[in-house]
């Protein structure tokens, strides 16, 4: 029984974990340093690459594009927890918390295991295949993302849902301040205040900020990834630590969003 009390402390525990993800580990912010001088150097394909993905990923917020998933499978996984005949999108928001955590943790587990079996496989050609490592693995964690956000009762065909999502995904590869701006921004949807999700619309301005941020999370793991053959290790463990990091947070964040429309709508009831 979700009880006002259980939702105010699950509520907490997810708070603290933000507070948590606020603090950077000294090797972490060394980590950034590489691509700042990997930008001189790196080969004009490379380079080319990582402009396409500015294209796909503001592609992606306007129409969902080629990585808009389907819902389908996720629907069937929320259908055998909940031991439901069936179940529809919408039907979702009224399920328990805890149908939602058990697909949302089986599905971390098994795009963590998909990440790691990428990471290794483009790691076998160091450079080179990194230039395919990196839009692959945006496209991974997108999915995951969009997966995760169906496991909760949101629909990632909605526009706004799509800029909740790349929101998201910025705030797993933020730095301290990053992710304190980016919480601040999120509570738009919390509170579902329409004029500021419209600020947020033009805050992501050409998509830019989020890619850059994104693969800046790669850091010297990239850079040892770029060895061949010895990549292959250092790509499955460092893919397999961004997926998981990053459906982490999907699941808080989600997570969260869910708890205070309860609390809401629980309030509204009692009054």
């Amino acid at each position: 029984m979700e009880t006002r009390d259980w939702l105010q402390t699950e509520l907490q525990a997810i708070e603290k974990w933000e507070k948590d993800q606020q603090g950077l580990w000294f090797w972490e912010k060394i980590g950034r340093l590489p691509f700042k001088l990997l930008d001189k150097v790196t080969p004009a394909f490379i380079q080319k690459k990582i402009g396409v993905l500015l294209d796909e990923l503001g592609s992606f917020v306007q129409t969902g594009g080629q990585y808009l998933t389907q819902e389908k499978a996720i629907l069937a996984k929320l259908q055998k927890h909940s031991q439901k005949e069936t179940i529809e999108l919408a039907d979702v928001s009224s399920l328990p918390l805890s149908t939602m955590d058990a697909v949302g943790q089986e599905l971390k587990t098994n795009r963590s295991k998909l990440a790691t079996i990428q990471g290794a496989t483009t790691g076998v050609g160091g450079i080179f295949t990194l230039a395919v490592d990196i839009p692959v693995l945006l496209g991974l964690s997108l999915k995951t993302l969009q997966e995760i956000a169906i496991a909760y009762g949101y629909d990632p065909k909605d526009r706004n849902e799509r800029i909740f999502i790349v929101k998201s995904l910025q705030f797993a590869s933020a730095d301290v301040v990053g992710k304190q701006a980016i919480l601040n921004e999120l509570s738009a949807f919390y509170h579902r205040d329409k004029s500021t999700n419209n600020e947020m619309i033009s805050q992501l301005q050409g998509w830019r900020e989020v890619v850059y941020t994104y693969r800046d999370q790669f850091g010297w793991k990239k850079l040892l990834q770029m060895v061949p053959i010895a990549g292959m290790v250092f790509g499955a463990l460092t893919n397999r630590s961004m997926i998981h990091d990053l459906a982490e947070a999907g699941m808080m964040l989600y997570r969260k969003r869910r708890i205070l429309e309860r609390l809401e709508k629980d309030e509204k009831s009692t009054t």
